[in-house]
């Protein structure tokens, strides 16, 4: 799968003058709609000329602004697309071979591309945070990534204290959002198509003075423009579902971090929890 134009964009970043970086910035402010207009609209509102559009585009890897645009069409199809939709795409360009090893294919080139563009550096930052007792951790999700929340929660509630799933339900999330302090964590997963109640969470936490860290899709939840943080992953798949494969991986990975940054702390929490699993007989024993 291709990269989007959003991650070419932030792997050449480095390289570009300042008037293209001038450029990416107004691009990324609201991607992807921001390059939906015309290329002399666009060089307007990044205060840059259309020349610089048009080289910029082309160290991006695209012929011109039209492929460019056409690309951005794409993406917008692609985030907002329905279940259905999203299988009658896959079922004109299947291959021959069996569902199970064209989907395994699909998922390990999903964790290739996700590793390939997590930046180690904001992996350890989002595990630092999550690891620090001196700020409370909320954790949450959307539709379908509430099961993911879930997981990460349980095992977070071992690892340290002061932590609060919340449900993602509309009607019960403003009570949770009460106790919320300046400086707080709120981990969010939020992937395509994205729920306008998550994004208002995100938004009200952030107007509290949470540091809110995201974990999304390729596309980027519109929830990046609150997060400290965000985590990108592939999730495309021969389904009408998408797969969150990649981002169990890479909870599971950050629970590792935690856990092993905090070890001290988490083997006395785990010690005392399987005391109490003891004196509840919650587990058979077979010795």
């Amino acid at each position: 799968m291709a990269d989007t134009a959003q991650e070419k964009i932030n792997k050449v970043y480095e390289s570009l003058t300042r008037a293209e970086r001038q450029l990416a910035g107004v691009i990324l402010e609201n991607y992807p709609m921001s390059g939906m207009g015309s290329i002399t609209r666009l060089a307007e509102k990044a205060s840059v000329s259309t020349p610089t559009v048009a080289r910029m585009v082309q160290k991006l890897g695209y012929s011109g602004f039209p492929e460019f645009q056409d690309t951005l069409r794409q993406e917008v199809e692609a985030r907002f697309s329905n279940p259905i939709a999203k299988h009658e795409s896959w079922a004109q360009s299947a291959p021959e071979e069996h569902l199970l090893n064209r989907f395994t294919e699909a998922v390990i080139g999903n964790i290739r591309q996700t590793l390939a563009s997590v930046d180690p550096a904001q992996f350890d930052a989002l595990a630092a945070l999550l690891a620090d007792e001196s700020a409370a951790l909320y954790i949450t999700g959307g539709r379908i990534t509430h099961a993911l929340s879930e997981y990460l929660h349980l095992h977070m509630q071992v690892i340290r204290a002061r932590v609060r799933h919340i449900r993602s339900t509309s009607n019960a999330w403003p009570h949770d959002l009460l106790d919320i302090a300046e400086g707080d964590v709120v981990l969010i997963y939020d992937i395509r198509r994205y729920e306008n109640s998550t994004l208002r969470l995100a938004e009200i936490a952030k107007a509290q003075g949470a540091r809110v860290v995201l974990i999304t899709d390729q596309w980027q939840s519109p929830i990046s423009q609150y997060a400290e943080i965000s985590l990108n992953c592939r999730i495309e798949a021969p389904s009408a579902w998408d797969s969150t494969i990649a981002m169990m991986l890479l909870s599971e990975t950050l629970i590792a971090a935690v856990q092993e940054a905090s070890w001290g702390r988490t083997e006395q929490r785990m010690r005392t929890l399987e005391d109490m699993f003891d004196q509840t007989k919650i587990f058979r024993k077979f010795v």
